[in-house]
């Protein structure tokens, strides 16, 4: 039995922070992850995908280069080999670096393999039986492909679709959240005809309607079709070709296409690590019952990332490892401190702190409304995207913002300024009176607030 101070499972954002952190106090601490250094956002999230999002957007405006006056000649060929070998030039950089960094720290094991619990204080990993009084979980999720026929048809998911070597005739995007509207958006600039298939009434469904609507527009003018409303999604091979079903009421109600991409969220690697052998409860879904302070059921275990489902982003799984160092040193930081932020990487982006609008009806208590369309703000319409607003929902009486989105070019950047007006706990005069920088998309923001109206609760 190898014996260490700590062991972290998993590289993704949280694991080699934290076992860099440990072995940088003088404890020995063994890393572990069974496929490639770095996790999800390394190798099959933010990083790759944005790689890609970004010779997408290449090829946009380089199609709408005679708008600007820039002659691009008979037209735009995107070379998809050339997309994947940028994005693989990426992807290895930053995985190379973080085994490096974890390789090259004093204390710290990399070891490579499967580790599952043999009891709360013991993971095997292979043929190596390794101990320690404190375990931290970083196994981070996998795409859900938990769709009828899924099992009998060919279909891609967002890792496999990274390596894809022939662009899709006709790429059917079944999922309308985040993941799915980025690739479809993506392989639409590719040139690949692509239609998303969503069984919700709209896009986005965890969004207020207007922002989903908005961009169901931008979507479909750049040539995506939406079906919404799918009652009963099922897949099918049809010959050479896919299709998916979207009315079981009706077996002739199909879309057929050439490829099939399955974006219905994800699920947590956590169902062959052993978890009853350490007696570590999870949820219904498989993710990790945790505290506000990231400690699990067992006195001896940590979740940390993805698989504790409190957040699912790059962002929330690094503060959970800043939650979990502090709290290490006797602190008092905690989920509870933290505020619900995230973007969607389309093209315009779509960002958000805190409530939605519709949230922020449901505490029954007086509501602003600041709201403004991104046609109103001068370095858009220099850019020639004005597509979008922005918009905050304030507590009338406390004048404290509940919530904001920003649908709109830069509004991914944007958007900070009135997440650190929340975080500061300060009422939105501080923004609504503050100077801006013109030209900027974020001088619209104090314009904005000071046309703030009542919100009616009936609206």
């Amino acid at each position: 039995m190898e014996r260490f101070d700590a062991i972290v499972i998993g590289t993704g954002q949280a694991g080699p922070a934290l076992a860099t952190k440990l072995a940088g106090s003088g404890l020995s601490v063994a890393i572990v992850e069974r496929k490639f250094v770095g996790g999800t956002c390394v190798n099959v999230g933010c990083s790759p995908t944005k790689a890609m999002v970004a010779s997408a957007r290449a090829a946009f405006v380089a199609r709408r280069g005679a708008t600007f006056g820039v002659e691009t000649g008979d037209g735009i060929r995107v070379n998809l080999a050339t997309v994947l070998e940028r994005k693989n030039e990426i992807v290895m950089k930053s995985r190379t670096g973080v085994t490096n960094w974890l390789t090259g720290t004093p204390d710290c094991t990399l070891i490579h393999g499967h580790a599952r619990f043999e009891s709360p204080t013991t993971v095997r990993v292979g043929e190596r039986l390794l101990t320690a009084p404190k375990i931290y979980l970083n196994v981070g999720a996998r795409p859900s492909v938990a769709v009828k026929g899924a099992y009998t048809t060919p279909y891609l998911t967002s890792s496999t679709i990274l390596d894809i070597t022939a662009l899709p005739e006709h790429l059917i995007v079944v999922g309308g959240g985040y993941i799915g509207l980025e690739f479809a958006q993506m392989f639409r600039r590719f040139g690949s005809l692509v239609t998303v298939v969503e069984r919700n009434a709209h896009l986005l469904p965890h969004e207020d309607e207007d922002v989903s609507m908005a961009l169901q527009a931008t979507l479909e003018k750049e040539g995506i079709r939406v079906r919404t409303n799918a009652s009963c999604i099922e897949l099918n091979q049809e010959g050479s070709s896919v299709s998916v079903t979207v009315d079981c009421s009706d077996r002739t109600n199909r879309i057929f296409g050439s490829h099939i991409l399955l974006a219905t969220g994800r699920i947590p690697n956590t169902d062959d690590l052993g978890l009853e052998a350490a007696n570590v409860e999870v949820d219904q879904r498989g993710f990790v019952l945790t505290d506000e302070h990231l400690r699990t059921s067992s006195p001896y275990v940590w979740a940390l990332g993805d698989c504790n489902g409190r957040g699912a982003f790059t962002h929330t799984a690094w503060n959970d490892y800043e939650i979990v160092a502090d709290n290490l040193r006797h602190g008092t930081r905690s989920t509870a401190d933290r505020i619900s932020a995230y973007a969607l990487f389309t093209d315009p982006p779509v960002a958000h702190v805190g409530m939605t609008e519709k949230q922020a009806r449901t505490l029954g208590c007086p509501l602003l409304l600041a709201k403004r369309p991104m046609s109103k703000v001068g370095r858009a319409v220099e850019k020639g995207e004005t597509i979008g607003f922005m918009k905050a929902i304030i507590d009338a009486d406390s004048r404290m913002i509940l919530g904001a989105t920003i649908f709109g070019v830069g509004g991914d950047e944007a958007i900070h300024s009135l997440l650190a007006c929340m975080y500061a706990k300060k009422p939105v005069d501080i923004l609504s009176e503050a100077v801006f920088i013109h030209p900027t998309i974020s001088e619209l923001i104090p314009t904005m607030l000071q046309e703030m109206t009542p919100l009616e609760m009936g609206q």
